[in-house]
Order: structure tokens, then sequence, then C-alpha cells
């Protein structure tokens, strides 16, 4: 195991244990939330409490120049202001890069989602953050939230425009039908056939190996996506463990082990491979490396154990500052979560649109395309990272945004002197 992740376990452990004493700290309330504001936001940051679930939750509204904060709301011990807040500014680039009329927002509960009662939990958390949705916040689902616990947060608020990911009988388009993954899928197959020469891959995904770190909702639809594809995925991990195969592992047989919730639904139970360490998964000789579980597993301890020329952010923030420059001065690009995993929330625009299943994947396909076009040539022209220059993008949109919003603002108040 890696020492760092080692750590993050322990860590997460900890915070569990102090969640489930009686008289426990609250963790939420000592961080200081002025400490990360800037010229961006967040505009709101809002920290709510039940006493009687002993639920508490955090809902950060990042920026909404462009319109309401879109995010998810997730379910995990480590949920802290600011890991939200970062998850939050996150989308508020990832919807400027998009080119849809959303801000960024995000909101957590500090929970154990394995023992708790997620249902209950999702009821409170609406009850208390219901003022902000639909006009300025708009939810969907994130991790350990699916469209079950969508489903009651829009019916405890009353109204089914406060989120997107919910179940086709409510007129969603759920996360679970793989619009994230698919928009990692197309980022990926987009990008190899821009930099493949520059990096020394092939530009056909049926000639490249890949491994895949979380088999969740993102990790399971780009496993599909590449296996529909002839790509080869040797190694997949999970929170018990990893599989490792260097002949590839057949998905539709793998499939069976996504979404685990415990050790024995694992897919380290998969039969067809080599079980290996959980985290060494960091370590299998492959093409690409595309993370789909939580943010900061490549950090400047862990980066260096990769062998990888392409790096695919499937979850947000899964690349620290420090190893995307590491990568970057050694020849590993990292295609970034703004660009790289958009289909989820251009999906949900879809959704909020009322466009179809099929619209949706049509829009998700064509805006991915043309961003990855944009940013991976800008990469190639320029020599800075591709996130840099998506980043850039993103930020003159919202600036224009705002500026046009103060401009308004400007002459209402000087309306009829």
């Amino acid at each position: 195991m890696i020492e760092n992740m080692k750590k993050n376990d322990k860590n997460a452990q900890k915070t569990i244990q102090i969640q489930e004493s009686k008289g426990s700290i609250k963790e939420l309330q000592s961080v200081n939330v002025p400490a990360f504001l800037d010229k961006w936001g967040p505009e709101n940051v809002v920290q709510v409490y039940d006493p009687q679930l002993d639920m508490r939750g955090v809902l950060v509204i990042d920026n909404t120049c462009l319109g309401p904060g879109k995010g998810g709301i997730r379910i995990s011990p480590t949920v802290t202001p600011f890991e939200v807040f970062r998850l939050a500014r996150a989308m508020t680039w990832k919807c400027a890069l998009a080119g849809i009329p959303f801000g960024g927002a995000k909101s957590g509960i500090q929970a154990n989602p394995f023992k708790v009662d997620k249902i209950k939990m999702m009821k409170a958390f609406a009850k208390l953050i219901a003022p902000y949705v639909p006009e300025k916040y708009i939810a969907a689902p994130d991790m350990n939230v699916g469209e079950r616990e969508i489903e009651v947060f829009v019916e405890t608020i009353g109204d089914r425009r406060g989120a997107t990911g919910k179940p086709k009988k409510l007129g969603g388009i759920p996360h679970e039908l793989g619009t994230t993954g698919f928009g990692v899928g197309i980022a990926l197959e987009t990008s190899l056939k821009i930099i493949s020469n520059k990096i020394g891959l092939s530009e056909k995904l049926s000639e490249v190996r890949v491994a895949i770190q979380g088999f969740g909702n993102v990790g399971i639809g780009i496993a599909k996506y590449l296996a529909k594809k002839g790509a080869t995925v040797v190694a997949i991990n999970d929170l018990w463990g990893c599989i490792y195969n260097k002949d590839g592992i057949d998905i539709e047989t793998a499939e069976k082990y996504s979404y685990a919730t415990c050790e024995e639904q694992s897919i380290k139970n998969y039969e067809e491979s080599k079980v290996i360490p959980r985290d060494d998964i960091l370590k299998v000789d492959c093409d690409v490396f595309i993370p789909c579980a939580c943010g900061d597993v490549l950090t400047i301890e862990t980066a260096p154990y990769l062998k990888v020329k392409l790096v695919v952010e499937g979850a947000n923030n899964a690349v620290t500052p420090d190893a995307e420059h590491l990568l970057f001065k050694k020849g590993t690009i990292v295609v970034p979560d703004c660009l790289a995993n958009a289909g989820g929330v251009i999906g949900s625009y879809a959704e909020y649109k009322g466009m179809t299943v099929e619209e949706a994947f049509s829009l998700i396909e064509s805006k991915i395309i043309a961003n990855t076009k944009f940013v991976m040539r800008g990469y190639v022209d320029s020599g800075c990272t591709p996130r840099k220059i998506a980043k850039t993008l993103a930020e003159k949109r919202i600036l224009k945004a705002m500026k046009e919003r103060t401009s308004w603002a400007e002459s209402q108040k000087n309306y009829g002197k």
C-alpha cells in the first residue's frame, strides 16, 4: 500500500469514529471559511445540522454569474466545507467550459454511507437547504448518492427542478445511464486523435491499455465505453482491492462487481484476474490511467508510481497541482476534470431542458469533442498544460458574465435618478 493513501484511510476511519461517538466534535464548524474566499466566490457557504439524526451538511454555492449553481450531493465521512468548496469551484470551471448556463456549487453530508440511513439523511438535508433550491442551487447525484436519494431530495423540496439525475419516472436522466463515463471516453478518444504522436501512443483506442481507479458510476461507465471501442482494460480497483490482467478484463463479466458497498461485492472477487493490493493500481504497466474514485489520489508522493503517458480525470480534483507539474515535466499529460468528466453536468443540463436521453448523449458528445479539440490543440500549439488552456477559457467566460452582472446592477441602481 502506498503510505499516503494509508494515511487517508486512517483519517477516514478516525472521522467515522469521531462521528459516531457521543458528544462528537463538530468538525464542520472548525473551518475558517473566509480563508478560501477570492474574486470568483464562494457566494454562499451554508452549514446545517439536524440534532436528532446527527446529520451535518454543507452547501457551497460558488459562482452564479452564468446561472444557478450546479453540483452533486455526496455522502462521505470526510466531508468538510473546504472539500465541498474545492468541488464547487471545479463545477464553476466545468460549467463555464461546457458553455451551459449553470454556475458552480456542491454539497455534502458528513457521514459513513454504509452505516447511516441515507434516505433519512437526505430528507433532513433537503429540508434545511430548501430556501436555496432551485433558484440558487440545483443538486445531482455524487459519491454514495444515486437516483433514489435524488428522488427523495426533490420530493422533500417539492420541486422537480431542484435536482437532475432523477429517475426516469420523474422525467430524469439518471447518472446511472453512464453520462459521465461516456464523456470521459469521448474526451480520451478525441485527445488521442490530436496528441497521440506527441506523447507516443496510438490514436486508436483498440491499441491502448487502460487502468481504471474506482468502479462506481463513472468507473463502470468508462469501462463499458472502452470495451465497446476495443480498448484493453488491464486493471480495475475499488475500496477493497484491485484486479489485474495484462490480457484484459472482461467488462461484461466484471460489471456485476460494480457499485460495491461491501467487501463481499468487491471487484477483487472477479475470478479471471490476479488480485493485487488496491493502491498498486498506480504501479500497473499501461498507457492510460483514469481516476474515477475521489480527489487527491495523485499527489507529489503517489504520482511518481505512474508509468502512463496520459491521465484522464474521471473524478474531480484527482490530481494535485504539484503532482500535475511533476507529471507534465516527465511527459505525462493530464486531461483535466473540467473537460473530461463534464458529461454528467451536460447531461444534467439536457434533463433540465427536458431533452430525451438520446438528445442528452448527443449533446455530451458534440460539446466534449469541441472543447477537447480546443484544449488539446491549445496544448500542442502553446506547450501549456491542457488545464491551463481550459481554465483560461472558463475564466474568460465567467469574467464577461460578472462584468455584465455588475453593469446591470449599476443600471438598476441608477434607474429613475
